[in-house]
């Protein structure tokens, strides 16, 4: 990637990730089983899609990854994350590797987020936040909901968008992590999901639904035997304030090893800072 591409992909960043700090780098049981009934039987694809939030909550807790990819004018910038989540609680702990710098080598600890009903929390921000603070950032504030601001989609938050499946169809099957699941392929609208979303994500997944440049969201969804999501490739699309481009940003989410025991404490008053944050510029 040569240097002007390099501060391209810096304005791309910073223009999705003001609050990340991305600098110049680049119903329970019931809905449970007839989710898994539906599944398990390969039933209607619109429907499987609908209840795979639900599926998750039974499911309990998973491992989970993730990926987001930003592109534009030819530039891409990747930044990835790796976790638990908690699906009963809706909590959740990644800690998210940032890209390298245009020389390629890293500039950026990765930053740990925990993520929480109506809150993303972060620490290691930077840009004159003391090392042992946390920013705190409502995420019913943000224009994305919170679907790409972190640099990482909260697992939760991309099951409810499929709530707003309106098309959707079996591609086949294949396996994910050396587990066999069903492979979708549809569209879900931001603005139905809102709709259909648990109390904590309608007010975020509306205004994603008004903040996107498109409500609708194109996925390919990898559901195993029982229903759960193994895999979730979605894509979004944004307008960049700074170029007025449209950015399109292809978010991933892997969940595996489900069960495993998660342990996310969110910070106390006193951890939270409370300054100004420190605008990041873009390279020059």
């Amino acid at each position: 990637m040569d240097r002007r591409h390099c501060r391209r992909a810096g304005r791309t960043v910073v223009a999705l990730g003001l609050v990340l700090g991305l600098g110049t780098a680049a119903g329970g049981c019931t809905r449970r089983a007839a989710a898994e009934g539906v599944a398990g039987a390969g039933g209607d694809a619109v429907t499987v899609l609908r209840h795979a939030a639900d599926t998750l909550r039974g499911a309990g807790s998973s491992k989970a990854g993730t990926s987001m990819e930003m592109a534009t004018g030819g530039t891409r910038v990747t930044i990835r994350g790796k976790g638990v989540y908690d699906y009963t609680r809706r909590l959740g702990q990644l800690t998210v590797v940032l890209p390298e710098d245009p020389a390629g080598a890293s500039e950026h600890r990765p930053i740990t987020e925990l993520l929480a009903p109506g809150a993303l929390f972060m620490k290691n921000r930077g840009a004159g936040v003391p090392a042992d603070k946390w920013v705190r950032v409502d995420t019913s504030t943000l224009s994305d909901g919170n679907l790409v601001t972190g640099g990482a989609t909260d697992p939760y938050a991309a099951a409810e968008v499929l709530r707003g499946t309106r098309s959707a169809r079996l591609v086949g099957r294949t396996e994910v992590g050396g587990t066999r699941v069903r492979h979708y392929r549809g569209t879900a609208d931001l603005n139905r999901a809102a709709d259909a979303a648990s109390a904590e994500n309608r007010a975020p997944l509306r205004a994603a639904a008004k903040g996107f440049a498109a409500a609708e969201v194109p996925f390919d969804a990898y559901l195993d035997d029982e229903g759960r999501i193994r895999k979730l490739r979605q894509h979004f699309s944004f307008v960049n304030g700074r170029e007025k481009t449209a950015v399109a940003v292809a978010s991933t989410t892997l969940l595996y090893e489900f069960g495993t025991p998660v342990d996310v404490r969110l910070p106390r008053p006193g951890d939270i800072y409370a300054g100004r944050i420190a605008e990041n510029q873009p390279a020059h």
